[in-house]
């Protein structure tokens, strides 16, 4: 789960992180007071979108002007101006794809004298277990193109979960920024702060792109991104509170109602799976033989009729399905539930592109036979290599 800035700028506040004053407007009739509450003369308009590359991106409406979504006004009808121009226009940048993202809130923000950029960012590390510190002087940029150009410019290391955050790790971050005396022990307390936080919340990333040393020299977390573990959601019911349903696709929405597995894609073959390794290998397999899947959905091992209703439901809700792929190898899951449950959906919702059933494992028969006297229009499949040749045949016809 991701959250806007200024939401994650929240989260940090009482572990007592250095952060500029900021507001949140959600109609352009509240910039005005909204910067009247905060210290010129200069303020910053930021779009809230769930993505990066905000400052180089383009608005798609020409009204929008071309400034990017990260703007510096310099009086307080600036900030009206942009406010106007801004809420409601669709942002482009590298990483929402040539669609873009509708801006629906901004953050208007103090501004910041600023002497240096620098970046720093925890995540977790799956290939030690550990949360990781990734530190660079070059902040404000593309940590991939920093990465990619200059990577010696990049110190990472890692935190033993058994001791947690020492204060050498505070120090590693200092020399790495190149920060002595006063600022070494800011850069020290900061990365405290920032990993006490991260465990706290149980979040994925935490990304402060750029963190800022002030000309008053002051270390501050100018911008910040967040994501957080899913699977533990449940314990933090103030961050869930967080949640923008307008940034998600609503077939994801829908499909976490159900605790399923689901992201959409843009291609023309829906997929219904279970198993996340046997979902990536029919994703695979179609790409092989020339199409593109619509989605990834793992409905799970244990997956209930109503469940499996519901992911079928999803699927065919999706304007660019052509052609259902569902693909079941049955362990804990039973391939006759499976078949009732898609057998469910199709009476709910009806079924008007291609349908290729491949069954396989606990109750199999049952299944199969459950499907034959359906009287459905369904091409049955004996292995995965059958199954992705025939929808992807059948989509082609179609079109």
């Amino acid at each position: 789960m991701n959250i806007h800035e200024y939401q994650a700028k929240a989260v940090l506040q009482p572990f007592g992180v250095s952060l500029s004053k900021g507001i949140a407007i959600l109609n352009a009739s509240e910039a005005e007071e909204a910067a009247k509450q905060l210290a010129g003369p200069v303020w910053v308009v930021k779009s809230q979108i769930h993505a990066g590359g905000r400052g180089k991106g383009k608005f798609k409406e020409a009204s929008a002007g071309d400034k990017g979504g990260v703007r510096l006004a310099r009086s307080i009808d600036e900030v009206k101006q942009f406010a106007q121009e801004m809420l409601g226009a669709t942002l482009v940048t590298l990483q929402t794809g040539p669609a873009g993202k509708q801006v629906h809130r901004l953050y208007i923000e103090e501004g910041s004298e600023i002497d240096k950029e620098f970046y720093l960012s925890l995540l977790v590390d799956r290939s030690t277990s550990r949360v990781s510190f990734v530190v660079s002087t070059e902040g404000g940029m593309n940590i991939e193109d920093v990465a990619h150009d200059t990577p010696e410019k990049i110190v990472s290391f890692s935190v033993d979960p058994a001791t947690g955050i020492m204060p050498h790790h505070g120090r590693t971050v200092a020399k790495a920024l190149g920060l002595t005396g006063d600022l070494a022990k800011q850069a020290e307390k900061l990365a405290t702060q920032l990993y006490t936080a991260f465990i706290a919340k149980d979040m994925e990333m935490l990304e402060i792109n750029p963190l800022v040393l002030t000309k008053q020299g002051e270390l501050r977390c100018l911008d910040a991104k967040m994501s957080f573990d899913s699977n533990s959601l449940y314990r933090h019911p103030d961050i869930v509170a967080l949640r923008d349903t307008t940034e998600e696709d609503a077939k994801e929405i829908e499909a976490s109602k159900y605790d399923l597995a689901y992201i959409a894609l843009d291609g023309t073959i829906g997929c219904m799976v279970n198993g996340a390794g046997l979902a990536m290998a029919t994703l695979d397999i179609i790409k092989l033989y020339g199409e593109s899947p619509a989605n990834f959905l793992d409905v799970g091992g244990g997956a209930s009729e109503e469940k499996v209703t519901a992911a079928f439901k999803i699927i065919t809700a999706d304007p660019n399905v052509k052609g259902i792929l569902v693909n079941i190898f049955g362990g804990i899951m039973k391939c006759d539930v499976i078949a009732r449950g898609v057998l469910a959906a199709v009476k709910a919702v009806g079924l008007s592109v291609p349908l290729v059933v491949r069954l396989e494992g606990t109750n199999v028969e049952e299944g199969k036979k459950i499907i034959r006297e359906s009287g459905l229009n369904v091409l049955p499949a004996d292995d995965l290599d059958d199954a992705a040749q025939k929808i992807v045949n059948a989509v082609k016809k179609v079109a």
